[in-house]
């Protein structure tokens, strides 16, 4: 059996990207960029003027109406149909520019006043509805402009870059040698008719084809910002859903580590003091029998005892060191630093000031996990950490020279620690060729503890 390889979408970028400028600027006419992006303006001009005249019929019908009950559901049912509207925009947009714009927030009717009343309420207080009707009004005039212009390039342009294989037309079905470029005085006009005038036209008709799809992708760049201002979602609604999916991270970090914590004790901590328990009984028991067997199960008990009080230590340092809390990180990463199997050389340059303590303890946690995974995967030598602050920012650096190749797939530590950061506005970055060095760079807000009052 055999198998063609198709490339992806990402193959023929990186195939167009290692093209020369020569290459992209001869082969812009035929692209298949280009084409789409002339679908994208000449279908304009079918949507545009019914969205145009949609939008004005409906806003004067409902703005005439409103002294009467008739002019609030008109007025809804045209910023409806604009809503409508606007999805097929960015149905055209997605599919002819290859825009990434997203839904915008739905209508959201209360759900204690359901029904007609609030359905169309909830519509005339949409500010997607409104932008969506605004785009419909002004899109027109703009779409009519780009229309005609890409007309007029694409018709100029091929016309006088093919104008050699078709001036014949006019000596032999008219009574002109060549096409009529103007009267230079009564009686004296100028004819493209000899082969200099031919080489010409061809060579200024070339000239406007190569840029008609620059001029386009110009063009075409105002419609991909009116899209994305007026049809796409607000900022608002992109932060607070940014807001929802970290909050669901927290949320789902914050069960998994009270998982793990539960974990530990009834496996590490609570079995040891079960054990306990049950030696001080049996040695109660042989207390009067055997005094020697009963010290000796004392003697055990007493081991265990230190050996479950170290494991407690062991779970509430992993929950949130008692040396970050009372002296701050370079401390807290200093210990930790020493604790691992690889050798570290560690730089704090924070001043006196101290970061919220959530984003210290985040700090905390993160470059234990690095130097966890220097020291079990990376077969690294020698690790150098170094945690600096910039502006508002808190930024952290972990090197190592092992074999590299560390990467934030999906499931991994690594993807885990970037969606911890991400959950407070901040960035991880890892840098790993194969053979080594692996640098991680993770960025977070400094959020002062103790804001100047104002």
């Amino acid at each position: 059996m055999t198998y063609t390889a198709v490339p992806s979408a990402a193959g023929r970028g990186a195939a167009a990207a290692r093209r020369g400028p020569s290459a992209r600027l001869l082969l812009a006419p035929v692209s298949g960029r280009a084409w789409r992006e002339y679908g994208y303006v000449a279908t304009g001009m079918v949507v545009t003027p019914f969205a145009f005249a949609f939008a004005v019929a409906m806003l004067s019908a409902g703005a005439g109406l409103l002294v009467t009950f008739l002019g609030v559901p008109v007025l809804a049912a045209g910023l409806a149909g604009c809503r409508a509207l606007g999805r097929l925009e960015r149905a055209r947009a997605r599919a002819l520019l290859g825009m990434r714009v997203d839904e915008p927030e739905p209508v959201r009717v209360a759900q204690r006043k359901p029904g007609a009343v609030a359905l169309m309420g909830a519509v005339l207080r949409s500010g997607v509805s409104w932008r969506s009707m605004l785009y419909a009004l002004l899109h027109l005039p703009w779409a009519v402009f780009s229309f005609s212009l890409t007309v007029s390039f694409l018709a100029t342009g091929w016309t006088a870059f093919l104008y050699p294989a078709w001036h014949w037309v006019f000596p032999t079905f008219t009574d002109q040698p060549g096409l009529q470029m103007w009267e230079a005085r009564p009686g004296e006009n100028w004819y493209l008719e000899t082969p200099t005038d031919l080489v010409m036209a061809c060579t200024a008709g070339l000239l406007v084809v190569l840029a008609t799809p620059w001029l386009v992708r110009g063009l075409t760049t105002v419609d991909r910002l009116a899209v994305h201002g007026l049809l796409g979602p607000s900022r608002l609604t992109t932060r607070v859903r940014e807001l929802e999916s970290d909050r669901g991270v927290v949320v789902d970090t914050a069960a998994a580590d009270l998982r793990r914590i539960e974990r530990d004790l009834h496996d590490g901590a609570q079995a040891r003091l079960v054990s306990l328990a049950m030696e001080l009984g049996l040695a109660k028991e042989k207390l009067l029998e055997d005094p020697e067997a009963a010290a000796k199960m004392v003697g055990d008990a007493h081991g265990e005892v230190k050996l479950a009080l170290q494991e407690l230590r062991d779970l509430a340092r992993g929950i949130h060191p008692a040396i970050l809390t009372d002296r701050g990180l370079g401390p807290a990463l200093t210990t930790l630093s020493r604790r691992c199997t690889v050798p570290v050389t560690l730089t704090v340059d924070l001043g006196a000031a101290r970061p919220a303590p959530a984003i210290e303890g985040i700090t905390y946690f993160t470059v234990s996990e690095l130097l966890q995974n220097i020291g079990k995967h990376a077969g690294a030598e020698h690790a150098v950490v170094d945690v600096w602050c910039t502006a508002d920012r808190l930024l952290l650096q972990v090197t190592d020279d092992g074999r590299g190749g560390a990467q934030a797939s999906p499931g991994s530590g690594l993807a885990g620690l970037a969606e911890r950061l991400d959950a407070v506005d901040g960035l991880l970055v890892v840098d790993s060729p194969a053979g080594g060095p692996t640098t991680v760079t993770a960025e977070l807000p400094w959020r002062d503890p103790d804001p100047a009052p104002r």
